[in-house]
């Protein structure tokens, strides 16, 4: 039996992994049933299963690469800017509605919030770090310990996801995001 290479295994998980998260995205993980996940990658079971335990560990794995992604973009240019690359560039965000998901697991599910927490941790640090060098550059204010700026952002953030990923308006949102930069910023 020859030996599938490691970029055609790697090729066939990206696959997945973009039919799942559309699929999680439309339905919900309730929602996105096996067979629905089966349509939406154009995947058998046995091929999808093969590569994922089941849907909670495929879930998981979407949430995982969506967390790195953003402490990338966290870690680089900051958490405000994830949020104005969200309005700018909406479709780049197919993961919104797996965020919603994401929530409701935490609230309902200790053995996924157990796994998210150190998952999350990773763009929490990214985050800290990014404000640490901001505070200590003197860009960012220091009346405010940088844990609670950072629990201030991710509170916009996660208002700014709920009201991307359920369609509503976001034609104000540029300068509320203003706001924020502004709140968070060091004043001389």
């Amino acid at each position: 039996m020859p030996k599938v290479s490691d970029d055609r295994l790697a090729a066939r998980r990206r696959e997945i992994l973009d039919g799942a998260r559309h699929c999680f995205a439309e339905y919900g993980y309730d929602g996105a049933t096996v067979k629905r996940i089966e349509e939406s990658t154009g995947l058998s079971r046995g091929a999808i299963f093969h590569h994922y335990r089941d849907k909670e560990a495929l879930f998981l794995a979407l949430a995982r690469e969506d967390a790195e992604r953003m402490a990338d973009v966290a870690a680089e240019q900051g958490l405000v800017q994830v949020m104005r690359d969200m309005l700018t560039r909406p479709q780049d965000f197919d993961w919104l509605g797996t965020r919603l998901e994401i929530a409701r697991k935490l609230r309902t599910d200790n053995s996924f919030r157990a796994e998210w927490v150190s998952y999350s941790a990773e763009v929490e640090q990214a985050t800290l770090s990014r404000l640490e060098r901001g505070r200590q550059a003197g860009r960012l204010r220091d009346d405010v310990p940088t844990d609670v700026l950072l629990n201030y952002l991710d509170l916009v953030l996660d208002g700014l996801i709920t009201r991307l990923a359920t369609g509503q308006p976001t034609d104000d949102l540029h300068a509320v995001l203003d706001l924020v930069e502004e709140s968070v910023r060091a004043h001389e």
